[in-house]
C-alpha cells in the first residue's frame, strides 16, 4: 500500500460476537446488498476485507470472527487475531465493536480488555466505537441514550470505557436516514482520531505487521518478475500495491495471547459462558410470563448471582436484574 493510499483510506475493523450483526454493519457502511454472493460467508467464517465508498470517503472495512468468545480454539483465536492485524495494517482508524442491546455485555467487556492488552489503552479510549445493534428491541419512543442510562448500566460502562464513543446504524427511516447514520459514524471516527492526536491505531504489533507485509510484498513482486537478484529499490510502488492483498494474507504474526486468554481458568470464569447462555435464554423466556417482574427484579438478579457464584455470577445477576426491570416496565407501559 502506498503512503498516499494509506492516508486517504478510512480503515474500520468490525468486531462482535456471533449474531451481533457484523454482516449487516459491513453491508450498511458499504451499501452492499444481502443478495451479493459470498458476503455472509466472508464476514462470518474468516477475517475479510471489503473496499468501497461511503459518505464521499474511500473506506476499507475489515470483519473478524468472534475470537474473543470462550468457545474459540486457542490456535484459531491466534490465527484470527494475526489475520485481522495484517489485513488492517498499518493500523485501523477505528474498531467498531458491535454490541446487541438485548444481551448481557460480559463478552464485549472482555473484548475491550483484549484490545487494551494488545494495542494499548488509547486503542480503546480513542479508537473504539461501541456500535449498538438489535435496537428494534427498544420502544419506538425510547431514545437509545435514555435506555442505556436508565436500564443498562453494563452497556453504559462499555461506552464510558470508550470515552463515550457510541453509535447505531439501525434506523426506522428509509435509505436517506440510513445514509445519514453512516455519515455520522464516519464523522465520529474522524473526530475521535483528531481528539486522540493520532491518525490511526499505532503500536508495536502494527509496526511489526506493516514491516512483515512490506517484506512479503517485495518477495512476491520479485517472484513474479522471475528475477530474485533485483534489489528492493528497483521494485516500484505499483508492483508493491499489486501484491498487497496477497502479502497481507501470507503474513502470520506470532501474537502472544497467553496473558490475555490464560489456558487455565476457574469454574466461575467466562470460560463457562457457553453453558451459562442456556440458562440466560431460559431466564428470558421465564421473564415473559412474569407481569409483576418490576417488583421482583432485584430478587431475580440476586438468585442468579447466588446460583452462578463468583464475580462473573455477580455481573450476570446484575444484568438479569436490570433486564427484568425493563421487561416489567414495558409490560406496565403496554397495559396503560
Amino acid at each position: 500500500m502506498s503512503t498516499s493510499a494509506a492516508q486517504s483510506e478510512l480503515r474500520l475493523v468490525v468486531l462482535g460476537r456471533a449474531g451481533a450483526g457484523k454482516r449487516s454493519v459491513v453491508q450498511t457502511i458499504l451499501g452492499l446488498q444481502d443478495s451479493e454472493p459470498g458476503t455472509e460467508a466472508a464476514v462470518v467464517q474468516e477475517c475479510s476485507k471489503h473496499r468501497g465508498e461511503a459518505a464521499g470517503r474511500q473506506v476499507v472495512v475489515f470483519s473478524s470472527p468472534p475470537w474473543f468468545g470462550s468457545g474459540c480454539d486457542p490456535e484459531e483465536r491466534r490465527r484470527h487475531i494475526s489475520s485481522f492485524i495484517a489485513l488492517s495494517s498499518p493500523g485501523p482508524h477505528a474498531f467498531l465493536l458491535c454490541v446487541p442491546v438485548n444481551q448481557p455485555a460480559d463478552a464485549e467487556a472482555k473484548a475491550l480488555d483484549v484490545l487494551k492488552e494488545l494495542f494499548g489503552p488509547s486503542a480503546v479510549s480513542n479508537n473504539t466505537v461501541v456500535l449498538f445493534t438489535c435496537t428494534e428491541e427498544l420502544a419506538e419512543d425510547e431514545p437509545l441514550e435514555e435506555y442505556l442510562v436508565t436500564w443498562r448500566k453494563d452497556l453504559r460502562a462499555l461506552v464510558e470505557r470508550c470515552d463515550d464513543h457510541y453509535h447505531t446504524l439501525e434506523t426506522r427511516g428509509g435509505e436517506a436516514e440510513q445514509a445519514r447514520a453512516v455519515e455520522e459514524l464516519l464523522e465520529k471516527v474522524e473526530q475521535a482520531a483528531r481528539e486522540g492526536g493520532t491518525p490511526h491505531v499505532s503500536c508495536a504489533l502494527y509496526l511489526e505487521a506493516e514491516e512483515r507485509v512490506r517484506e512479503t510484498q517485495v518477495e512476491i513482486a520479485r517472484r513474479r518478475r522471475g528475477d530474485d537478484s533485483r534489489p528492493e529499490d528497483n521494485i516500484t510502488e505499483e508492483e508493491m500495491e499489486a501484491v498487497r492483498d496477497e502479502a497481507e494474507r501470507s503474513v502470520d504474526l506470532n501474537v502472544n495471547i497467553e496473558s490475555v486468554f490464560p489456558s487455565a481458568v476457574s469454574p466461575s470464569s467466562p470460560a463457562h459462558a457457553s453453558s451459562l447462555w442456556g440458562w440466560w435464554e431460559k431466564l428470558k423466556a421465564w421473564m415473559r410470563w412474569l407481569p409483576m417482574m418490576v417488583r421482583v427484579e432485584s430478587l431475580l438478579g440476586s438468585l442468579v448471582s447466588l446460583f452462578m457464584g463468583g464475580q462473573y455470577g455477580g455481573m450476570v445477576g446484575a444484568t438479569v436484574g436490570s433486564v427484568a426491570t425493563e421487561v416489567g416496565r414495558r409490560k406496565v407501559k403496554k397495559t396503560k
